[in-house]
């Protein structure tokens, strides 16, 4: 317990792994899911969370098709092109048509290393409103004017949508894809993990308050933005996406296998 009794400088802390090679990669995804899993954040065997691995190829570690979150583990992450089409031997397929909407996305953002979409009650509700952040909660505020909005055409299996989706999204790292769903980005595991956490959260405050017949306090425009900067200008993820590692670890640690 030592090595966890320490007192963090956060101006100053770098994260252990700034340029993370494909086998630390494929441990932090793995990671990833089984959060998402513990967090309640899956869809079935449905959804996914990608990520690009160093290299001139463009080729990114997604999820086996048929297997729950909870199943994921480094070596059964499957490796695949800009189309989603394996290039390497696996023992699982992948949903390409699954793909589509990440791959529009890493092809569209240089900076979109990792990418993580999620169907959950929270995000859905909220994806149906016409507005749904508004700034009434210390998380709904961290997105004052940096969310992106691309509206519902059906299940996203065309390139022309692919298009419309990566433009509307734009220089902006969250999206609410309406009456659909979130998306996250960013350029690690952790900022993108922490981005779509913050989301969710905010889905699930703003839902709880304004459904209460009660007068709901607004927050000005000048005050949600400097918070919304602050924010993102201070927490890439990195010291809650390790706490959370650790914890899957004491729960189970087979995902790095």
């Amino acid at each position: 317990m030592e090595k966890y009794n320490k007192v963090v400088d956060l101006k100053n802390f770098k994260p252990k792994n700034t340029s993370p090679n494909e086998s630390e990669l494929r441990i932090q995804l793995a990671a990833a899911y089984r959060i998402f899993n513990y967090l309640k954040w899956d869809y079935l065997i449905y959804g996914h969370i990608t990520v690009r691995v160093p290299g001139p190829e463009k080729h990114f570690l997604i999820n086996p098709f048929g297997l729950r979150y909870d199943e994921v583990t480094a070596s059964n992450l499957v490796k695949i092109d800009i189309n989603g089409k394996i290039v390497e031997p696996s023992d699982y397929p992948v949903n390409p048509a699954g793909f589509i909407i990440h791959s529009a996305i890493h092809a569209a953002r240089e900076d979109a290393h990792c990418v993580m979409h999620t169907h959950t009650v929270a995000g859905m509700a909220a994806a149906a409103l016409k507005d749904p952040i508004k700034n009434i909660d210390f998380s709904g505020m961290m997105f004052t004017n940096r969310i992106a909005f691309h509206d519902f055409e059906g299940v996203t299996v065309r390139e022309e949508e692919c298009e419309r989706l990566a433009n509307n999204l734009n220089n902006k790292d969250v999206m609410i894809l309406r009456n659909h769903g979130l998306l996250s980005v960013g350029s690690t595991i952790a900022h993108a993990f922490i981005r779509m956490h913050n989301l969710e959260r905010a889905c699930e405050v703003q839902l709880k308050t304004r459904a209460i017949d009660d007068k709901i306090i607004d927050v000005s425009d000048n005050i949600a933005k400097a918070h919304a900067d602050e924010i993102e200008n201070s927490d890439n993820g990195n010291l809650a996406f390790q706490a959370l590692t650790r914890l899957m670890d004491k729960i189970d640690p087979s995902y790095r296998e």
